[in-house]
C-alpha cells in the first residue's frame, strides 16, 4: 500500500432543514505533506467533533481502488482526490484483510485501525444525492479511521507499512458489516467485544446483544 493522494478540507456551508450548515467533507488535493495528530490531521476542517476527529477518529484512510465503482454510478461528479472526505487516499487498502489494531508506519506516523467509517448525510450533501448513503453501506468498502500512536508527516508516495497485525482477526469489514446486520453472529460479535482496540463507546452499544 502507498499514499496517492494528501486531502485537507476548507469550511463550506449548505442549507439543510431551512437553516445555513457547515462541513469540512469536501476535501481537495495538497501537494505539501499532510501532519498527523494524536487528535486530528493539522489543518483540516473538522466541524463536527462528536462524531468526527478525537483519539478513535484522528485520520480517515480511503481507497484508491474505490473510486472507479463510483465514478461509474457518478459520472458527472467533478472528480478528484478526497471525495469521500478522507485525508489519505491509499493504494490497494482492503477492509476485508485488514484488522481493528493492526498498527501501521505512514511516513513519520505509527497509527492504528481504530474502526470504519460510517457515512453521514453529509456525504449525501458530498454527492449531491442521499441515495449514496444507502449505497456505500451496500458496497462494504468503507475506508478506515485510525489512531495516531505517533505523531508525524505523511506525504504522497510514502508506503504504508504494516508493522504489527492484530491477533484479533476481527476485519474492518467485518466491523462494518455488524453494524448494520439486523443478526448479529456471534463468532464476529465476540470478536469485536473481545478486540481492545474497538472504542468501548462502540462496544457499549452491543452489550444487548450479547
Amino acid at each position: 500500500m502507498k499514499v496517492i493522494s494528501t486531502n485537507i478540507g476548507t469550511p463550506k456551508s449548505f442549507i439543510r432543514n431551512g437553516k445555513e450548515e457547515l462541513t469540512g467533507i469536501f476535501k481537495q488535493p495538497i501537494l505539501e505533506p499532510l501532519f498527523l495528530e494524536t487528535q486530528q490531521v493539522t489543518n483540516d476542517t473538522v466541524i463536527d467533533r462528536v462524531h468526527h476527529a478525537g483519539i478513535n477518529k484522528a485520520c480517515y484512510l480511503f481507497a484508491s481502488n474505490n473510486y472507479p465503482y463510483w465514478k461509474n454510478l457518478y459520472p458527472n461528479l467533478d472528480w478528484n482526490w478526497g471525495m469521500f472526505g478522507e485525508n489519505l487516499t491509499i493504494e490497494n487498502l482492503d477492509e476485508y484483510s485488514m484488522r481493528i489494531g493492526d498498527i501501521y508506519k505512514i511516513g513519520n506516523a505509527l497509527v492504528q485501525v481504530s474502526q470504519p467509517r460510517e457515512p453521514c448525510f453529509k456525504l449525501g450533501v458530498r454527492f449531491d444525492n442521499q441515495a449514496v448513503l444507502k449505497q456505500f453501506i451496500d458496497h462494504n468498502r468503507p475506508g478506515t479511521y485510525v489512531r495516531v500512536l505517533e505523531p508525524g508527516s505523511v506525504k504522497t508516495g510514502d508506503a504504508v507499512v504494516l508493522v504489527a497485525q492484530s491477533k484479533n482477526t476481527l476485519t474492518v469489514q467485518q466491523f462494518y458489516a455488524l453494524l448494520y446486520a439486523k443478526e448479529k453472529p456471534k463468532n464476529i460479535l465476540d470478536l469485536f467485544m473481545s478486540n481492545t482496540s474497538v472504542p468501548q463507546y462502540k462496544k457499549d452499544k452491543y452489550l444487548k446483544y450479547m
